[in-house]
């Protein structure tokens, strides 16, 4: 896909073209869902499309990007490099309650956010899912790494196990998160914030490697 062509169309027409897709996604699913149906919704025509975007992969791909930009652009921003030794949990900690307070206004977000970890889940569908995945790794990695120059994450592990088990059990808290939304209230989900990142602390925090040593 061309970025620049995308930017330049006008914000309300990718919002339009977003909203359809992901309520088309989470509807059928990526095997089923029709670029047809999406470009009725979003009143896009299908040559506009394809100058946009190289296919339906490409779409949603850049859909899921989008969303997380959008979602940072909503919580303000997030500078690992600004954290301290006595800042770096409760920052990050804050970071995912506020990033919770925007999507209980934006529950597509949810939708979307069930829709990439059933593609995620299958060999067919997870290839588009490769480059936000990708994405979440690179900012996985370096908050583990700003943490480790910091003091305050484990540096006993191999840095690829330590990450792969960072994106793993975060991966899996993410997803119960998605999947039991609606059964809870919003103020059911900032405790879940507090419960979970004090799991991810006692697991790869500083306190972990030095109860182990």
């Amino acid at each position: 896909m061309s970025r620049n062509r995308f930017e330049n169309l006008e914000p309300e027409r990718q919002n339009k073209l977003f909203e359809s897709a992901t309520d088309e996604l989470a509807e059928h699913g990526y095997d089923g869902a029709s670029l047809n149906r999406i470009l009725e919704k979003s009143g896009m025509s299908k040559s506009s499309l394809y100058y946009y975007f190289d296919d339906k992969a490409d779409l949603f791909t850049t859909m899921f990007e989008r969303a997380m930009v959008y979602l940072m652009h909503e919580v303000g921003g997030f500078d690992l490099n600004a954290l301290t030794t006595e800042t770096y949990w409760s920052e990050i900690e804050a970071l995912y309650a506020r990033s919770v307070a925007v999507i209980n206004h934006a529950e597509w977000f949810v939708r979307l956010g069930r829709a990439f970890y059933r593609m995620r889940s299958t060999k067919k569908t997870s290839a588009p899912m490769k480059r936000s995945y990708e994405m979440f790794l690179r900012w996985a990695d370096t908050a583990v790494r700003r943490g480790q120059d910091l003091g305050v994450v484990r540096t006993d592990l191999p840095q690829t196990m330590l990450i792969d088990s960072v994106m793993a059990l975060g991966e899996a808290l993410d997803h119960w998160v998605v999947e039991h939304w609606d059964e809870m209230t919003p103020e059911d989900r900032l405790e879940v914030v507090r419960v979970q990142m004090a799991m991810l602390r006692r697991v790869f925090g500083k306190e972990a490697e030095n109860a182990e040593s």
